[in-house]
């Protein structure tokens, strides 16, 4: 069973998808932003403010490291983990990358009424998107060895797009690929449990 990470912009469905694609191939689940909380004993934000960015990326750096190392899991990392060039090399090297690739409009539309999100409390939050992901997808691109086009299917068809790159690279056994009907198809937004909990 492979090691498998998820990268890609702020509030693209990281932590939703990759929890679903733990359940469904029996691997653990990590959050980076949540491993180096757990760490540090206060929240991202908090040391970002206190320490500044380059602490804090260099956290990340090792937080990834580890995890990369194994056991095999499904790692979800920060938005901006890829715009090191040390992580990506991590990344690539010791996992199969996944970019959750959404679009700025996309990203707006699912987190336009979201008010507790640093990045999109700015005048225009939109053209903020778009500014990032101009400078970020290339980045992603870079790391990834998968690309799934998020657009606007649903978690259940999220994870079966993964699943099935997946199987065709011979990663997965395709008794873990769920039958493309299924019942139970949610929406897909952002986490209802919150945003992810560093900066952009």
């Amino acid at each position: 069973m492979p090691l498998i990470s998820l990268v890609g912009m702020p509030g693209g469905g990281k932590s939703t998808v990759g929890r679903q694609l733990a359940k469904q191939l029996g691997l653990p689940f990590f959050d980076s932003d949540h491993e180096i909380e757990a760490h540090i004993g206060m929240s991202i934000r908090s040391f970002f403010e206190l320490h500044g960015e380059p602490a804090f990326r260099d956290l990340e750096t090792q937080t990834i490291e580890r995890l990369s190392r194994g056991p095999h899991c499904v790692l979800a990392t920060g938005g901006g983990a890829p715009l090191r060039e040390q992580n990506r090399q991590i990344l690539r090297e010791h996992t199969h990358v996944i970019y959750l690739r959404s679009t700025p409009e996309d990203l707006f539309r699912r987190l336009r009424h979201d008010t507790t999100r640093p990045l999109l409390q700015v005048k225009d939050p939109l053209k903020r998107l778009r500014d990032l992901f101009r400078e970020r997808d290339p980045l992603y691109l870079r790391a990834a060895h998968f690309v799934i086009e998020t657009g606007r299917p649903s978690v259940p068809a999220l994870l079966q797009m993964i699943l099935m790159q997946l199987e065709l690279a011979g990663l997965v056994d395709a008794s873990r690929v769920p039958s493309p009907i299924d019942p139970h198809v949610e929406p897909f937004a952002a986490p209802a449990v919150g945003p992810e909990p560093g900066p952009a």
